[in-house]
């Protein structure tokens, strides 16, 4: 910090620690200040050097990236019905008493809580998701916001009252400067090879779907997603740094994201928005119905024209389109769906996708709208309780945090999340991908497959897999 900037922060830190021994309470307190540009990869490898928990969010659509270090304070739940309810109310009680310094009100600044949910907390949890709860949001200890070519620290320290400023004081600013001020700009890199790639029951997950088709034949459930795991193992533990550089190089236009829980990591880079608000505004997408890229341009055309036609892709995208309509009209108004979808193109794949707008109702937050959404039929699958219950008996794999809200939110009432697809749980030297796709009463169980292998594409090349 430069010597005014250094005043200020010594001055609000000083004020927030006065003010949580005097009312014996203990607070959050949040400082926000611009910096120089930083390397958001090298501000990670220096976070796990200090062994500091790490997370990340790139956006999609926008020239905005986040990058935490550590938990100040934790929003967790486990299994639940009421868990968006908890986290809501936590995160409001949380703000309520928090003694936030932030004069740019930039998105992703202030206090930035990052985190997600798993996907059915009634499913029972499994050895490979120990380390993640049915939900769970960090506000971190420092997080590194590159938002329009400017840079942002924020500092957050939850204060006890038994504490004393000089060690508050000292124990920030060495943590500090060990994360952003940084001579060496060599980065990390790990050149992955994997030793085995293992998939896990494929004959049987091919079972599994034609007893969801035979399910569909005799009752009035019109999709079940089923989800499937690869798991890998490497020749050295995976850095994750250096993979989420990979995928931000390798997968434009999606969210690229990392959470941390103890020596596992979730990431992915994902296309799929759930939802986005800013002060009031809501944008919701339905990116459901997929397709490979051709390897020529006539061929890529005619793809995407098969797909736009497929009258089983356009059915299952009406489904997800009229679900997020519902929930939109319950906590939004000024609800704005085109009347048809267009085709969407990423680097390896292309997907229906249909955006949907609306004013966020007075008395809402984020929160509220995820709690409606998820999951959304491309996820789940519809009607959604009679499809989750089949996933939740037949599914032969604990989701864990995959097929997922993962995101963020801030103090200012701004906040994205994403569902957490094309993703893998990192654990030192191994790894579990996971893919899944909508099954319908005609599905095939071989097409079905080969659809899943598509979408482990990405993230099984850049974790060394050709």
């Amino acid at each position: 910090m430069i010597e005014v900037k250094e005043k200020q922060f010594t001055v609000e830190l000083e004020a927030a620690v006065q003010s949580v021994q005097t009312e014996q309470k203990d607070k959050l307190f949040s400082y926000t200040e611009k910096i120089k540009p930083v390397n958001l990869y090298k501000f990670l490898e220096k976070a796990s050097s200090l062994e500091l928990n790490r997370t990340f969010w790139s956006s999609a659509t926008e020239d905005f990236q986040l990058a935490g270090a550590g938990h100040s304070f934790e929003l967790s739940t486990e299994a639940s019905g009421h868990r968006y309810d908890k986290v809501e109310n936590d995160w409001n009680a949380l703000l309520n008493d928090a003694i936030i310094y932030n004069p740019y009100q930039v998105s992703g600044t202030g206090v930035v809580a990052l985190g997600g949910f798993s996907f059915d907390p009634l499913k029972p949890q499994t050895t490979l998701w120990k380390n993640f709860p049915s939900s769970h949001f960090s506000i971190p200890s420092y997080v590194l916001t590159h938002a329009e070519g400017t840079y942002y620290l924020t500092i957050n320290r939850y204060i006890r009252s038994d504490e004393a400023y000089p060690a508050i004081l000292r124990e920030l600013q060495n943590n500090r400067k060990a994360l952003i001020e940084d001579r060496d700009k060599s980065e990390e890199t790990n050149h992955l090879r994997v030793k085995r790639k293992q998939e896990i029951a494929p004959d049987l997950w091919k079972e599994t779907i034609k007893k969801a088709t035979d399910v569909m034949s005799r009752t009035t459930i019109d999709k079940i997603v089923l989800a499937r795991e690869v798991r890998l193992y490497f020749d050295q533990p995976a850095k994750i740094p250096a993979i989420l550089k990979r995928l931000a190089a390798t997968q434009p236009n999606t969210y690229v994201f990392a959470y941390e829980m103890g020596t596992d990591c979730f990431v992915g880079a994902t296309p799929e928005r759930l939802v986005k608000v800013k002060d009031d505004e809501v944008l919701s997408t339905c990116l459901a119905g997929t397709a490979p890229r051709g390897t020529t341009m006539k061929e890529d055309e005619q793809i995407a024209r098969n797909l736009f036609e497929d009258p089983k892709n356009r059915q299952e995208h009406d489904y997800v389109v009229q679900m997020i309509r519902s929930t939109m009209d319950a906590y939004c108004t000024n609800v704005e769906v085109p009347s048809e979808p267009v085709v969407h193109q990423y680097q390896t794949l292309q997907h229906l996708y249909t955006p949907v707008r609306a004013k966020l109702k007075a008395n809402h937050r984020i929160i509220s709208i995820i709690s409606g959404l998820h999951p959304t039929p491309a996820l789940g699958g519809t009607p959604r309780q009679d499809a989750l219950a089949f996933i939740r008996d037949n599914e032969l794999l604990d989701r864990g945090w995959y097929g997922a809200p993962i995101g963020w939110m801030d103090s200012n009432n701004h906040g994205e999340f994403a569902v957490a697809l094309r993703s893998a749980l990192i654990q030192k030297d191994e790894a579990s991908l996971f893919a899944g796709c909508g099954i319908v009463e005609d599905s095939i169980p071989e097409s079905e497959y080969e659809e899943t292998n598509i979408k482990l594409m990405p993230m099984l090349s850049v974790l060394g897999v050709d």
